[in-house]
């Protein structure tokens, strides 16, 4: 077992196709086939189950990944410092974010690092605060940026703290630039599940308040959220601002404060506390950071 197998076989378990992890190791395909027969041999089980839909890991292939991937992570990591003193910066860059950063900040943000630095390959994984956190200390991911947790064992910045508002159609009834919590929650709400960090915080605001929440719809997807409100003027949802910047600009959707409670979210960067983060995710998490900030300010 060598380092070469270790990346084949990481590889292969994360695309899930023979075609598709040798176009990105760039090798042919007999090729990575060999690898990995030569690695099941070695270990004596096999790693992954060859059907029509591709490569479905077994157990003990899920097991390996585990163990293997920080260690490689750990590789990247050390050969990206080394090669930072050149002056194109080369790599690999693991970002985790939540779906309401993912919808309106992520293509700007690859679009202006793309530009700058070539040369670095990003892979950004959208996932719930939790299993982004369990990512990054598991090895599995660079730096996330997520909600943040009560309880954090990780290395935590500050990326904002911004306001969630109340999100009505540009066709709804007139409502004022301000309003109250109460009046908000007694509106049809369209919410994402009690999985999702945005619920919680409505959920706490309404335990603290005493009051009931009237949701009518429970969607995780930020964008079909958005989209039910703009077709049906009676919805409403409760959302962070850069999760709608964009409809908003576009006229679409209306924003609007709410107060008495105010709602507002903490976002955090996170990264393992004893593992340095690589420049090449360094140099996305600054442009990545900037336009959240950016957006969070208008």
């Amino acid at each position: 077992m060598d380092q070469r197998q270790i990346q084949y076989f990481v590889c292969l378990y994360e695309e899930g196709s023979v075609t598709r992890a040798a176009q990105r190791l760039h090798i042919v395909q007999p090729a990575l086939s060999m690898q990995i027969a030569k690695l099941e041999e070695e270990l004596g089980r096999q790693l992954f189950v060859r059907g029509s839909k591709g490569m479905t890991p077994t157990e003990h292939a899920t097991h390996m990944y585990a163990l293997f991937l920080p260690v490689l992570a750990d590789f990247e990591r050390a050969r990206a410092q080394l090669l930072a003193t050149s002056s194109e910066l080369a790599g690999h860059a693991r970002i985790g974010l939540p779906a309401s950063i993912a919808q309106d900040i992520l293509a700007p943000a690859l679009l202006a690092f793309s530009s700058r630095h070539p040369q670095v390959r990003v892979s950004v994984t959208e996932a719930y605060t939790e299993a982004l956190v369990q990512g990054v200390a598991a090895g599995q991911l660079d730096a996330a940026i997520v909600n943040k947790p009560r309880r954090l064992m990780l290395k935590a910045q500050p990326v904002l703290r911004e306001g969630l508002v109340l999100v009505t159609a540009a066709s709804h009834r007139p409502l004022p630039a301000q309003v109250g919590f109460r009046q908000a929650v007694k509106m049809p709400l369209v919410l994402p599940t009690r999985q999702h960090g945005l619920r919680a915080i409505v959920e706490s605001a309404c335990e603290a308040t005493g009051l009931q929440l009237h949701c009518a719809w429970e969607i995780d997807s930020l964008g079909a959220i958005m989209q039910l409100v703009q077709q049906r003027p009676e919805l409403a949802s409760l959302l962070p601002r850069t999760a709608v910047r964009s409809r908003l600009a576009e006229g679409s959707l209306r924003a609007h404060r709410v107060v008495g409670p105010a709602l507002a979210r903490e976002l955090v960067c996170v990264s393992h506390p004893t593992r340095p983060v690589a420049p090449p995710a360094a140099a996305f998490l600054e442009v990545l950071i900037g336009q959240i900030r950016e957006s969070g300010g208008r």
